[in-house]
């Protein structure tokens, strides 16, 4: 028993000995970029290497706002990803739950025509999608075509599928012979069953938005509208490179999704191997 422990405690250290090298290696660039952002633009320049904190954080952050309006385009980007994500979670599952629970003519066909949907780079769709948006519907620079064009996600609907298929069909025949509709079955049993599942797939969801930056730079061209990936890529001009502003406002761009992966790790750990046994 004692070898068996002593046997489990090596692999342990030898495990953490292998990923903390690792673990420093990703967080390097991260910490750097906070270092870079408290700055001015001179000091990112400098040939000493510095990996302490300096004092231009807040004046970095002044020029970005002066620059971009960073803020407003801030709260653009979270009301888009929040909209998108709640909107877009509950198509997939929909969308899953159809794949998933019920048989119809045409639904292999379906589920090829969406699997291929994921073998298409973005750049192939994004010009049709744009003459639609745009020309066809009058959409630019509004909300809805920042939020409504992207919402359909293939890897969501069939993510969601997944987590569908593993769940005991008779179940849902119980709640049928009870008399219980199929909206309510969908709600009541299918959703809250799925939780991990939709915890793991908003998080993906949410930084698909968050990051989004071809889409929101093509469809909206009023600052008023910018996001915050596209205000931030305006401070790189023909002339002149605002580094400071920056990394300040990377450094708010990183926050949000580091802050909401740490506080919803365990359900988006959960519903990654929710989805992965069967």
């Amino acid at each position: 028993m004692k070898s068996k422990s002593k046997s489990t405690l090596m692999r342990s250290v030898a495990l953490h000995a292998l990923l903390t090298p690792l673990a420093i290696i990703w967080l390097f660039p991260l910490w750097m970029m906070l270092i870079f952002s408290t700055m001015p633009d001179y000091g990112i320049f400098s040939p000493d290497i510095i990996l302490t904190p300096s004092t231009s954080f807040f004046d970095n952050v002044r020029n970005l706002q002066a620059d971009t309006n960073f803020f407003g385009a801030m709260t653009i980007s979270i009301g888009v990803a929040v909209i998108y994500t709640f909107l877009s979670v509950l198509l997939t599952s929909m969308a899953g739950w159809a794949l998933a629970r019920y048989r119809f003519l045409g639904q292999s066909v379906v589920i090829g025509i969406i699997l291929g949907t994921i073998t298409l780079p973005y750049s192939v769709v994004v010009i049709p999608q744009f003459i639609m948006v745009a020309r066809n519907f009058h959409m630019a620079n509004t909300w809805t075509a920042l939020i409504v064009p992207p919402l359909f996600n293939s890897l969501g609907v069939l993510f969601m599928r997944q987590a569908f298929s593993m769940m005991p069909g008779e179940l849902f025949d119980a709640a049928r012979v009870e008399g219980v509709k199929e909206w309510q079955i969908f709600l009541r049993i299918g959703l809250p069953l799925a939780r991990p599942t939709m915890a793991a797939l908003a998080i993906i969801l949410f930084l698909v938005s968050w990051n989004n930056y071809l889409w929101p730079l093509l469809i909206n061209s009023k600052p008023g509208m910018m996001t915050a990936p596209v205000a931030l890529g305006t401070l790189i001009g023909l002339t002149k490179v605002s580094w400071g502003g920056i990394m300040a406002g990377a450094v708010m761009l990183t926050a949000p999704i580091l802050t909401v992966f740490v506080l919803l790790q365990r359900h988006f750990i959960a519903g990654i191997a929710a989805g992965a046994i069967k």
